[in-house]
């Protein structure tokens, strides 16, 4: 828990820099539940093809923290955790407090037109406790550019006040009854969408101004469950509310619930596919002159100059000024190649284009096919193959770029050689040292936890592919070992222990390894680590990759021998071991959607499979989700049902406007127990490679001559 939620403050932090310098990306309004609408009650609204909103509202004894994603044009997903206080018996640990999670989706299935309402449905509460169940379908029209009518029919919670029998039942009887749902919460409650007595709500939206709007609703919400013993009163059906929108896209809105229930909310929508600074902050790239000034100029490419190795020296000098380390060089006849680790660019495609302009400025005028060759840990992946005479032809031309992805071979560069390789390039020792921030969310009796301390990375590499790396921490204050939750877990407990890891550890080694990364023959990537994976497990991991260039699909394995480590994350270990591991496939189903599928053994030594989509943009910024199904029954899982989880990445050059490959990511996970609980190892396979390979060169390409 500890060592995989180290870095969600940060990433929360970087988005607040953004908030402050960035306009207004929406002119949506979102609900207490962080979802588009009027004050609780839904529209048929839709926010803009890939917007993230973040909301976070409060009121009476709710207090409501929201994340929604427009996950396609029709379709927004949302993920919620709330607290309610006082609504339960009250006991030592929690008082009477509630903290529920929970999870909406919204599908508009007609936009407005000029005679036509927008109609959508939605669940929301469909993956959870049921506290906030409910269902509804929604109509919404426009009058004017001011004024926006709602209408609509719901069930669950939307059917409290002036409810009636469900229309649906002349389909069925089933219809009739709405049962309680599950006491672990995390099931899909099938059995319950769309059922037991229904209701009508509605309200209107007036745009006062461009920065104030007005909203008015009926609701059906009576909140019988909270009004026995919070004191809520909700007198009336009707809630009002007045929204303000400042300067920098924040969204302050104030309402009235049920007549006398006073709230706020703030409220944030971001475009993850707008960079900050569109064009970004880059330095210009070099001009590719004509040839005949380097051979006038030929201090850097003749005989009398030096001759290879002074080419050598410039070419290095030149592309470590672009942020592109040299470790290969080789020239002959009219052909030249380079070996490179891109250190900076984020769009691999640029970090090409930079390393070929470097080139063709750089090597003697006979010199006409540039090769740059991408290597990661010293193995090298994919190579670009360029004219030098496309770049002096195309170096200003408007559709340069695609015109130059034409004429461009992308291979895969497993036949390359050390032939070339550079005296000191090898051995590589890194060091990083610094303050971290390690989270725990979702505890009960304090859902958010952290700790504070110093953290230092090394890294030696002796050879290509060959690196001894370590991490180590030192916790200086928080409060993730305050916790006196035990596990409860009816399987081995793998994850469950987190708490102990922090208790009974000061000095963490969070992982010490050896890892080698190979190539074993065409389209064909290879990994092998051994030592202190995580900071729970350590052993032996093992990996193969195909991975061909121009393939969307991807096939991989990994099996894996560990132990269980003490809980001091020192050297010793515990008794238990397990062999786990996972078939992988991996498929770009393009427009920034991945899709990722491992069906195996994991670390409880249950089997099943973990179903993950994620969707990037061209910028880098990830959001996804994953779910896992074991052979753990529910009830035996505990708390949850089954594993799940959000994940989202953010680019620092996303902020920045500036080049480089640092990014914050964070996996949420509603509810970490033992079921579906895999390894966690560093540099898997697909994440090291994929960026090189030719799709995703060919959709970073409009960059190549930036």
């Amino acid at each position: 828990m500890q060592e995989r939620a180290t870095r969600i403050v940060y990433a929360a932090g970087l988005l607040l820099v953004g908030i402050t310098g960035a306009s207004s990306l929406s002119g949506q309004s979102l609900t207490t539940y962080g979802t588009p609408g009027l004050i609780e009650m839904p529209t048929a609204e839709v926010m803009n093809d890939g917007e993230l909103a973040v909301t976070a509202s409060a009121f009476g004894p709710n207090f409501r923290y929201t994340a929604a994603f427009q996950v396609l044009p029709r379709v927004y997903g949302s993920f919620r955790y709330s607290k309610i206080s006082n609504i339960g018996p009250s006991t030592a640990r929690l008082g009477g407090d509630t903290f529920d999670r929970s999870f909406d989706i919204h599908f508009q299935m007609l936009d407005e037109t000029k005679y036509r309402p927008a109609v959508a449905v939605g669940l929301r509460d469909f993956l959870g406790t049921g506290i906030l169940s409910s269902e509804y379908v929604v109509a919404t029209k426009s009058f004017g550019s001011n004024i926006e009518v709602t209408g609509g029919m719901g069930w669950g919670r939307l059917a409290g006040r002036g409810s009636f029998s469900n229309p649906l039942s002349i389909f069925s009887d089933k219809f009739d009854t709405r049962n309680k749902g599950s006491n672990t919460g995390g099931q899909l409650e099938t059995g319950n969408w769309f059922r037991g007595e229904a209701a009508l709500f509605g309200g209107v939206k007036w745009k006062i101004n461009d920065k104030a709007t007005f909203f008015a609703e009926y609701s059906p919400d009576l909140y019988t469950r909270e009004s026995v013993n919070t004191g809520i009163d909700i007198a009336s059906p009707l809630n009002f509310g007045l929204e303000y929108r400042f300067k920098n896209g924040v969204n302050l809105k104030g309402f009235v619930v049920g007549g006398k229930e006073v709230g706020a909310q703030l409220s944030y929508v971001i475009n993850p596919a707008k960079r900050r600074v569109p064009g970004g902050l880059e330095n210009a790239p070099r001009s590719v002159g004509q040839r005949n000034r380097l051979a006038i100029a030929d201090w850097n490419n003749s005989e009398k100059g030096g001759g290879k190795d002074a080419v050598q020296r410039v070419l290095k000098s030149r592309l470590a000024a672009d942020g592109l380390a040299l470790q290969g060089f080789t020239m002959s006849g009219t052909q030249a190649t380079v070996r490179v680790e891109n250190d900076r660019w984020d769009v691999e495609a640029q970090a090409a284009g930079r390393a070929a302009r470097v080139m063709a400025e750089t090597l003697p005028p006979e010199i006409e096919e540039l090769t740059v060759v991408f290597q990661s840990n010293g193995m090298p992946i994919s190579r670009i193959v360029t004219q030098r005479s496309d770049l002096e032809e195309l170096q200003f031309d408007y559709d340069g770029s695609w015109r130059t992805l034409a004429r461009a071979d992308i291979e895969d560069a497993h036949d390359e050689s050390r032939l070339g390789e550079l005296e000191d390039a090898f051995p590589v020792f890194e060091t990083s040292f610094g303050p971290y921030i390690a989270t725990s969310f979702f505890d009960p009796d304090s859902p958010l936890r952290a700790d504070l301390g110093v953290q230092l990375k090394l890294a030696y590499r002796p050879t290509a592919g060959l690196t001894f790396a370590g991490q180590f921490r030192y916790p200086l204050v928080g409060n993730i070992a305050d916790s006196d939750r035990v596990s409860n877990s009816l399987i081995e407990p793998v994850r469950t222990n987190a708490v102990r890891y922090a208790q009974q550890s000061d000095l963490e080694i969070n992982n010490l390894t050896a890892e080698y990364m190979f190539r074993p023959g065409k389209d064909l990537f290879g990994r092998v680590s051994a030592g202190y994976l995580e900071s729970m497990f350590g052993g032996v991991s093992a990996e193969l990759l195909w991975y061909p260039t121009s393939s969307r699909l991807a096939l991989g394995a990994e099996i894996n021998y560990v132990k269980q480590r003490d809980f001091d994350m020192l050297f010793g270990f515990q008794s238990y071991d397990v062999v786990t591991g996972h078939a992988s496939a991996y498929y770009d189903f393009g427009n920034g959607f991945f899709g990722q599928l491992d069906v195996g053994r994991y670390l409880a030594g249950d089997y099943g499979a973990t179903v993950s989509i994620d969707r990037e943009f061209n910028n880098g910024f990830k959001i996804g989700g994953y779910f896992t199904l074991t052979d753990v029954p529910f009830d035996t899982f505990g708390e949850g049902s089954f594993d799940k989880g959000l994940r989202v990445e953010i680019p620092l050059s996303w902020l920045t406007g500036k080049p480089s490959r640092t990014t914050v990511s964070q996996k949420i996970q509603p509810i970490t127990r033992d079921g579906g609980a895999r390894l966690i190892v560093e540099n898997r396979l697909y994440g090291v490679v994929r960026d090189y390979r030719g799709k995703e060169l060919s959709d970073g390409w409009a960059r190549y001559l930036r």
